[in-house]
């Protein structure tokens, strides 16, 4: 029998609500590539359980009373972590959507969504991709924050902006191309060569570079 091992996704849930976290963790140990390690209502415990075992990815609460999961991912970050974070919230302002997302966070997941879309979610993410949709990003694109002054940007090309938009839709490589009618080998290309023009490596640096430094361009 194949070991399956390697294929499980370590979970960590901080929520302070018990009856939530209990919930959604029920709901999560019935996936067979998802463990919960551990459910926590404080973000003393939730760092306490990073430092003692490998965590892939926190679903994290974005309130949590006196704190929100800003503070969370400062903290965490502080002591090394370098797993994924998908937030769960009611709702955010503004101002908490554009700093999430400049915190490096892989996606934010709506409360008011399915169990199965959670699931769905937490594979994205773990893939590499971004979970996000266009609601949850308006705000940030909104924002009155002026884009950085540079004058060596370069302007993206409308090849470059249709894969832009499926990125921020969290589509794959593989959907954007059936969306744009062209072959996979060419979003890759085309990816690439925003990375190159952004200097960053991964969607989710896309993401925050292009929400800082380019939003005059989407």
């Amino acid at each position: 029998m194949a070991d399956t091992t390697a294929a499980l996704v370590h979970i960590l849930l901080l929520d302070d609500h018990a009856l939530f976290r209990e919930s959604v963790a029920r709901l999560l140990a019935a996936e067979p590539d998802f463990r919960v390690v551990a459910h926590c209502g404080t973000i003393h415990d939730a760092l306490q359980v990073l430092r003692q075992t490998p965590i892939d990815l926190v679903l994290l609460d974005f309130d949590l009373g006196e704190h929100d999961g800003r503070e969370f991912i400062r903290l965490a970050g502080a002591q090394g972590f370098a797993g994924r974070i998908l937030v769960v919230t009611a709702g955010v302002d503004r101002a908490a959507v554009t700093d999430l997302i400049r915190a490096g966070v892989s996606g934010l997941f709506m409360k008011r969504d399915s169990a199965a879309a959670l699931a769905k979610g937490i594979r994205e993410v773990m893939a590499g991709r971004i979970w996000l949709d266009r609601e949850q990003l308006l705000p940030a694109l909104g924002s009155d924050a002026a884009p950085r002054p540079d004058d060596r940007r370069k302007p993206f090309t409308a090849r470059e902006q249709q894969v832009l938009s499926g990125v921020f839709d969290g589509l794959a490589n593989k959907e954007i191309a059936t969306r744009l009618g062209v072959s996979e080998s060419s979003v890759k290309a085309t990816l690439q060569q925003l990375f190159s023009k952004t200097g960053v490596r991964t969607r989710n640096q896309l993401v925050r570079i292009v929400l800082e430094q380019y939003r005059d361009q989407i």
